[in-house]
């Protein structure tokens, strides 16, 4: 029964996490692509990967997370779309020039050495591959929290990041930003605050009927990118070869 709600309500009754699904995907390659999802969550876009004909992994340090989706996914071809716990730390495991792509969505901002996972993702992708990068837009109130350097404890290590400070993230590295905007839009927020507010107090049951009050209304009001106070930050980061001036 938990399985066929998770089906109908799909990606689930967190508003952003849909808002990322309905733009993110957009950027994503189609094709037959090799793509890691670090930090996959609960599979949303590994499985919007997979629709674009990607042979997908999807990592998680979490193995609650990793075997909640394992289960909710495996009725999809599981050598095309697969799950496995790790810490992004150990992303050194995994071979060099693997992947076409990258997604790394609402992540890395829990990450203290945030330049070692983009050296990392840089080893992980071929020439000309892609980074995927969606992080909490750092002046955003309900992120400004003045969070600059918290213990890595599952929470937030730092606010988010701003588009200066995207920039200083990769000034060093061979990555090259090509594309950037912001999701999340004001409405969305107050919206989504009311439906944890009620999840939290009450559960799903109470939650759900809210939700799909507003489910309507997301598409017009999420329907455009670069929103005023966006929520979060998207860019699209492109590996160049270090022998090639840009």
């Amino acid at each position: 029964m938990k399985t066929f709600l998770k089906k109908c309500f799909f990606p689930g009754l967190d508003l952003h996490t849909r808002s990322r699904y309905r733009h993110l995907p957009k950027e994503f390659m189609s094709g037959p692509k090799i793509t890691l999802d670090a930090g996959c969550g609960n599979g949303a876009l590994s499985y919007a990967a997979f629709k674009k004909g990607n042979t997908v992994l999807g990592v998680s340090f979490s193995l609650t997370e990793i075997q909640k989706a394992k289960v909710f996914f495996s009725r999809f071809d599981t050598t095309r779309l697969s799950f496995d716990v790790m810490n992004l730390y150990h992303l050194d495991k995994l071979e060099t020039g693997r992947f076409d792509q990258i997604i790394c969505s609402e992540t890395l901002e829990h990450i203290q050495n945030d330049r070692l996972i983009i050296e990392q993702f840089y080893r992980l992708l071929k020439p000309g591959g892609i980074l995927h990068l969606c992080c909490p837009n750092a002046e955003h109130r309900e992120h400004a929290l003045g969070r600059t350097d918290d213990p890595e404890d599952g929470g937030h290590v730092r606010d988010g990041y701003t588009l200066e400070s995207y920039k200083r993230l990769f000034e060093d590295s061979h990555f090259e930003i090509v594309k950037n905007f912001g999701i999340g839009t004001p409405a969305i927020v107050k919206m989504d605050k009311i439906v944890a507010s009620i999840q939290n107090r009450f559960g799903n049951i109470f939650a759900t009927p809210v939700f799909l009050f507003f489910v309507p209304f997301l598409k017009f009001l999420d329907k455009k990118i670069n929103p005023s106070k966006a929520y979060s930050i998207y860019l699209t980061v492109v590996k160049r070869n270090p022998n090639i001036e840009p």
